[in-house]
This record gives structure tokens, C-alpha cells and sequence, in this order.
């Protein structure tokens, strides 16, 4: 059997193990958690889970879309990803929402 090559767009360049999660600013002494990552086309997201963040009670995250740099974005709520923050998302979903955003 010949085995071929996998084609780049079967290969993910960023995985959710790769995401470096820090205390949430303003939730961290509430078992907070966020991690931010930004792409070379200038968007980036943003993965949160604390209490009250949709599907927290659940183990899940919230993903938002940003525009920008690590110094100065904010949240961008006009791509083909979303119109708003995705909640509910366990590690494959952020990973497929990354993929998208990394695409934009």
C-alpha cells in the first residue's frame, strides 16, 4: 500500500494544548481562566472559561474572535465565524474555531 503525503489542509497548525492559559483579569480569583492567540492575518481569540462563562458548569469554554495585536485589540463581531461569542465549545470546537479565524 502506498502511503501519501497528508495534504496542509488536513494538518492543524494550532491545537488547544498549544493555548497558554493564564488567570482571567478580572475573574481569575474566581477559577478564571483565559487564553489569547493571534494569527498573522491580525485576528486572534480569545478562550475563557470562569463562572458564569457559557458552558462553564460543564468543563466548556467561550471563544470570542479578536482584531488586532496581543497589545491592543478588541473584539470583533462581524466575521464569517460568529456575530458573537461561541459558548459551549470543548477542545476540538476551539480548535475548529481557531482554524477558521487563523483563515480569515
Amino acid at each position: 500500500m502506498i502511503s501519501l503525503p497528508t495534504p496542509k489542509y488536513f494538518e492543524r497548525t494550532m491545537k488547544f494544548t498549544d493555548l497558554k492559559f493564564v488567570a482571567h483579569p478580572v475573574m481569575g480569583d474566581n477559577d478564571g481562566i483565559q487564553a489569547l492567540h493571534f494569527f498573522p492575518n491580525s485576528y486572534g481569540v480569545s478562550v475563557i472559561r470562569f463562572p458564569g462563562s457559557y458552558g462553564y458548569e460543564d468543563g466548556l469554554y467561550e471563544v470570542a474572535v479578536l482584531k488586532g495585536t496581543v497589545d491592543d485589540y478588541e473584539l470583533c463581531y462581524d466575521t464569517d465565524v460568529t456575530d458573537g461569542v461561541i459558548g459551549h465549545c470543548d477542545e476540538i470546537e476551539v480548535e475548529n474555531i481557531m482554524e477558521e479565524v487563523e483563515t480569515l
